[in-house]
């Protein structure tokens, strides 16, 4: 009789390039997929309605491709460190799999679940897949693990890649009683988002499941790639990658999207177009860099890293915190970008530093205010990118340049000089000069007659509060 293995998917929802499916499926030739919906997440506040509808349309497509291969994809539902035991010891697995996390909550969860399945006699074994070097791979001189990003990219970028890893498939199908056992054991259909009470009928800016990242991967380094240095900061047009969510499911695999860069680097027809894909890749380790930083540094979760921030007195105007959230702040570029966020789930990255500046250095509002509400809004949230972002633009975070201050006029006329991206998400102001829009100096009358706001505060003064306090609590 074959011995079975169960594989607990999480953030890697696809069979291609995946450490620890591949793994499993080099040990067996029957392996047994199994994703539980964790109560515990499903039932925070902190959930969008985005988010929830793309993981299942992933699951969707992960089960057929389960299918396909010859195995399924079990569906639980409920606590994991109760559900995935519950499930391995039924089945009487030879071995539970798993790739590895580094969200403090992901980290306690598995610690918990490795724990019961020891005390049942259950091996595990468990893989770095989510990033190209794992946590503690890139360390400083003195074996620390690095503060500030260019040091960390210089390490990085300098150590070699893994290549990407064979597809699941060809497994040897469950008998009749197995099959019982995981019914019995608690197994459910995969619901819907909306049964699951998360409604979100907008369309999403990356359609579900691996099919689609990889499609999406393929056009993107086609084309667009190559002037992704040039144009990845102007948020009317397509020129970034939207693979963020993907990225964040696992529903494409990083080591299949470093490879893509490499060949897109070799087909480069000039040293403009390398540097764009070289560009890109930076993006990539900047993703790894806040992942790294949140495993090493689990308390960025909870607040500020720089001292300077852990207490700084901020006003938290909840009036003004609802008009930043619905896009009323008086502000184009500033109400462009939140109406774009509440419309599909996701937001350009460089009107991510336009808003989230806004909000701690206009507004003087805490920016776990602001990371919260993105963590409520996006389809492709991810702990340690929006963290990492918000203490960023914050300055709370590990970061060089402590005051850091975007204008939003400024912003708007250098990445959206005609308009384009204002008019499209602030409809009431396209008659508008191109002028008046992107400066935001637009009379009181003309607001009151378009049914735009009035500004709810005014930048300069704003920016001189901002620095007395800063400067303030550095004397303290």
């Amino acid at each position: 009789m074959t011995n079975l293995i169960l594989f607990w998917h999480r953030r890697d929802l696809r069979i291609s390039d995946n450490i620890g499916l591949a793994a499993a499926n080099q040990q067996s030739a029957k392996v047994v997929g199994v994703f539980c919906l964790d109560t515990n997440i499903l039932e925070s506040e902190d959930i969008a309605p985005a988010r929830i509808t793309y993981m299942i349309g992933c699951l969707q497509e992960l089960q057929q491709n389960y299918l396909q291969a010859g195995s399924q994809l079990v569906i639980l539902k409920g606590e994991p460190t109760q559900e995935i035991p519950k499930l391995a010891t039924a089945l009487n697995v030879k071995g539970v799999f798993w790739n590895l996390d580094v969200e403090p909550y992901a980290r306690e969860r598995d610690r918990q679940i490795t724990q019961a399945l020891k005390e049942k006699g259950i091996p595990i074994q468990t893989f770095w897949d989510q990033l190209l070097h794992y946590p503690g791979e890139i360390a400083s001189g003195a074996n620390q693990p690095y503060t500030v990003y260019t040091p960390f990219w210089k390490n990085w970028i300098s150590k070699p890649k893994t290549e990407p890893v064979d597809k699941f498939q060809n497994r040897e199908s469950l008998t009749a009683a197995e099959q019982k056992i995981i019914n019995q054991a608690g197994a459910i259909p995969l619901p819907t988002a909306k049964e699951l009470g998360f409604g979100w009928d907008n369309e999403l800016m990356l359609a579900p499941g691996e099919t689609a990242a990889l499609e999406r991967l393929e056009e993107f380094c086609h084309e667009v790639i190559f002037s992704y240095k040039e144009k990845r900061n102007f948020p009317a047009i397509d020129g970034t990658s939207r693979l963020s969510a993907a990225l964040k499911f696992g529903a494409i695999g990083i080591r299949t999207v470093w490879d893509a860069t490499i060949n897109a680097i070799a087909g480069s027809s000039s040293d403009e177009a390398q540097e764009s894909v070289k560009t890109w890749q930076q993006e990539l380790a900047w993703r790894e860099f806040y992942q790294h930083a949140m495993y090493h540094f689990p308390e960025l979760a909870d607040g500020a890293y720089r001292k300077v921030f852990k207490s700084f007195p901020y006003d938290n105007n909840s009036e003004h915190f609802q008009a930043w959230c619905d896009g009323n702040t008086g502000y184009p570029i500033v109400d462009a970008a939140m109406r774009q966020l509440k419309s599909t789930g996701w937001m350009h990255n460089r009107c991510r530093m336009i808003v989230a500046s806004f909000l701690t250095k206009d507004l003087l509002i805490d920016p776990k205010m602001g990371e919260k509400y993105f963590t409520q809004s996006l389809y492709d949230w991810d702990l340690s990118a929006n963290n990492g972002g918000w203490q960023w633009s914050a300055s709370s975070g590990m970061d060089p340049k402590p005051l850091r201050i975007f204008n939003p006029a400024s912003q708007a006329e250098k990445f959206d000089a005609n308009g384009e991206y204002i008019r499209k998400w602030v409809p009431e102001l396209r008659s508008l000069p191109t002028k008046l829009l992107i400066s935001g100096e637009i009379p009181d009358s003309q607001r009151k007659n378009l049914g735009y706001p009035l500004p709810i505060v005014e930048h300069k003064i704003q920016q001189r509060i901002f620095k007395e306090r800063y400067n303030q609590q550095k004397l303290e």
